[in-house]
């Protein structure tokens, strides 16, 4: 469930950090799923023997698979104005996959609020600083800038 907060408060929120979000695991089945889905059947993301003859050691997620996973990582952590009635992914300022999911990791996310605009009275553009972190590495699996529009009623 998101974090519901007053109009007036969410745009008042540049420079809020989160807490981190539950962790989530990427199985092997739904990076096999991704590559069905988008046609990208690297060896390096769906065959473990191959995959573990290189530097990763066996399977890892495509870069884009964990990007998707954005809505659902940041579902719950989130402020979202109350008297929203649909939020768009408006698009991604700057996107790096700094460190390769392996299947079979825990990943979580973090948000920092980088600029609050009331683009219109009913209309709110949100750019956020998106970590993604892997449990038990140092380096985070990606970084990313996000821009979120939040329609109001």
């Amino acid at each position: 469930m998101p974090q519901i907060v007053p109009k007036d408060k969410l745009l008042e929120m540049k420079g809020w950090t989160s807490p981190w979000s539950d962790f989530f695991e990427i199985e092997q089945a739904r990076i096999d799923q991704f590559a069905d889905a988008t046609g990208d059947h690297q060896f390096i993301h769906v065959d473990p023997e191959r995959a573990a003859q290189t530097a990763f050691g066996g399977t890892i997620a495509h870069g884009y698979l964990t990007l998707s996973l954005l809505p659902r990582l940041l579902e719950d952590i989130t402020p979202v104005p109350e008297d929203m009635t649909m939020a768009i992914n408006y698009g991604l300022d700057k996107v790096r996959f700094v460190e390769a999911v392996r299947s079979g990791s825990r990943v979580r996310a973090g948000y920092e609020i980088l600029e609050v605009v009331e683009k219109s009275p009913n209309r709110i553009l949100v750019s956020a600083k998106v970590t993604v972190a892997i449990a038990g590495r140092d380096r985070p699996a990606l970084v990313a800038e996000t821009l979120s529009l939040f329609v109001t009623s």
